[in-house]
């Protein structure tokens, strides 16, 4: 007799985080509409997040995260969509979303898990909105291109947070790479820089401060200062949004000492947009990486906290690394992540 065929249906989608090398928050609209040029440089690294969905025989519906041992249980997608609250809030909004006008003909489990500390400023929280985004998509049957991955996945994510959002977490989650994102009146245009990945993981080192931070509110003030007229930050975003379109044309050309330059640069101006950005722990890892061969150093995201980018010479690497340590910083694994988002199946 043929071996009866499982009903059951797993789904696992992965997406990696970024880090932003120059141009962020211009990336929130309208801001960028106000620096004609606007681009954002950033790159997919190696710290990934994963949405796993298994079918199960029975209507009920979990929803679970593995790092915050945070937990849903429904009895059915009617009592999900029925819900005001979520234990699993990034999971049980985007369920919502997707089980609106879905025909499920059973239940699920569906696990997240991010390998980015909680507030490291890498986007984890992006990168977990595309890989969940993606593996809901499969599950409901809808067809979507990548730009519509991202517009539902930012759209979700403010309403989350519910501040503004910038555009520029969720491609590197989708493409990979190392990008520019061309921030225009027509649109969003992500084009892949071509760089040696090899060159690039040489040179920069990635360390989390252990200080976690809310990105929203420190973007958000910054948003605000922009868009009431203060003329400070709008000549501070002018330069941030000269740096950037620099930035692009450095590491498309490997001007290495140039990356470093505008780097230190970039970072200089961010620190006077907003109180709080950086902080005595950020500024005594930066000294102490500075003393051991780094060359330039900036928070990744909004400041406040999370994870600090050093840019180094390729020998001076290790010297960097103890250092930090030695200083209460975790080394991240660095490597970029060339793939984007993906989404596997099995019956």
């Amino acid at each position: 007799m043929p071996k009866r065929r499982s009903a059951t249906r797993s789904i696992v989608a992965r997406g990696c985080c970024r880090v932003d090398l120059a141009g962020g928050t211009l990336d929130m609209w309208p801001l960028y509409l106000f620096h004609p040029g606007a681009v954002t440089v950033n790159m997919g690294v190696s710290v990934m997040t994963e949405c796993r969905i298994d079918s199960t025989s029975s209507p009920s519906i979990t929803l679970r995260s593995r790092d915050t041992n945070k937990e849903d249980r429904f009895a059915d997608v009617s009592s999900l969509l029925k819900a005001k609250k979520f234990n699993h809030t990034l999971a049980g909004y985007l369920c919502r979303f997707f089980l609106q006008d879905a025909a499920l003909k059973s239940g699920f489990t569906l696990e997240t898990h991010s390998e980015s500390p909680a507030g490291a400023g890498i986007s984890g929280s992006s990168a977990l909105m595309i890989s969940t985004t993606a593996a809901l998509a499969r599950l409901t049957g809808r067809k979507l291109d990548k730009e519509k991955i991202r517009e539902i996945a930012q759209n979700v994510e403010a309403q989350l947070i519910q501040v503004p959002t910038g555009c520029q977490d969720y491609y590197p989650a989708l493409y990979g790479g190392v990008n520019a994102i061309h921030l225009r009146e027509d649109g969003i245009h992500c084009e892949e820089l071509p760089v040696d990945h090899a060159e690039i993981n040489s040179r920069f080192v990635l360390v989390y401060t252990g200080a976690p931070r809310q990105s929203g509110i420190n973007n958000w003030e910054v948003f605000k200062s922009h868009i009431n007229g203060d003329k400070r930050v709008f000549s501070n975003f002018t330069q941030i949004s000269q740096i950037a379109e620099e930035m692009e044309r450095a590491v498309r050309s490997a001007s290495w000492t140039e990356v470093a330059r505008l780097l230190r640069e970039e970072w200089k101006l961010r620190k006077t947009n907003a109180p709080g950005i950086t902080t005595p722990l950020i500024e005594k890892l930066v000294s102490s990486a500075m003393k051991q061969g780094a060359r330039a150093a900036k928070v990744c995201g909004a400041g406040g906290g999370g994870c600090v980018i050093f840019f180094v010479e390729p020998d001076a690497q290790a010297r960097v690394k103890r250092a930090i340590e030695q200083q209460g910083g975790q080394v991240l694994p660095f490597k970029v992540h060339a793939r984007g988002v993906s989404v596997t199946e099995q019956a």
